[in-house]
């Protein structure tokens, strides 16, 4: 036992104050990176001339629905940040509530230099929102896929897509469960809707959606079944 003096719940308490101590210093160590960056492009005569982009792969959990690390669909995971700074383009101090995922970086950061796109690049430019045009933008959902599993991580393998409204998700491989969220009335997330009847117009909407958006992007249960045979024959 490598706490012998503590009990069960007083080593729970102390691990998650180490773990938050750990994060916070991470988060500070960060702000003062991008802070000695900005700096170096004032001193240097740079920041009219740079587009400064600040982003992260995913979110995190910090105890919400009982867990840390990522990879889950849910909000505290799927959720980034994404702030812009570009001079005489972006307005400083605006916000937008447009659905944007990182597969759009590459082809934004390939408007912005003038160069064209191969065709068959997923995502889309959001160089229209950052100019503050929305008449052009009409994503209304984005899709996920989590297929690490079998692996370290342990969690499920599960595909699903999210609205501004609802949140629907398959998980499988071992199991077969669905789930669908109201993001307006759950905003945490607690409580699967998917098999209330109140919610049964929106689930067949939603279904048919997702399987658009799965012919869209190129996934399909025979891709699934790829990474299955990779992952389970490791």
């Amino acid at each position: 036992e490598r706490y012998p003096s503590m009990t069960e719940k007083e080593q729970m308490q102390w691990k998650y104050q180490r773990y938050m101590q750990d994060y916070l210093g991470c988060i500070a160590a960060v702000d003062e990176g991008v802070g000695t960056l900005l700096d170096y492009l004032d001193e240097e005569g740079l920041t009219e001339n740079t587009i400064v982009v600040y982003t992260s792969d995913q979110g995190f959990y910090l105890g919400e629905h009982g867990w840390f690390d990522k990879r889950f669909i849910y909000d505290e995971s799927f959720k980034t940040p994404l702030l812009v700074r570009w001079p005489g383009t972006v307005k400083p101090g605006s916000t937008s509530d447009e659905m944007v995922q990182n597969l759009d970086f590459a082809q934004t950061f390939l408007d912005i230099a003038g160069i064209e796109a191969p065709g068959d690049m997923q995502g889309e430019s959001i160089v229209p929102l950052l100019k503050g045009d929305v008449q052009g933008w009409d994503r209304d959902a984005v899709y996920y896929h989590y297929y690490e599993y079998p692996a370290v991580h342990m969690v499920k393998r599960h595909y699903g897509i999210v609205t501004r409204e609802y949140k629907l998700v398959h998980f499988y491989y071992d199991v077969d469960e669905w789930e669908l969220y109201d993001r307006k009335k759950d905003l945490m997330e607690m409580k699967n809707e998917y098999d209330n009847p109140e919610y049964a117009e929106v689930v067949k909407e939603l279904h048919q959606k997702l399987d658009d958006m799965r012919v869209k992007y190129g996934d399909s249960e025979e891709l699934d079944q790829k990474f299955i045979d990779l992952y389970t024959k490791k």
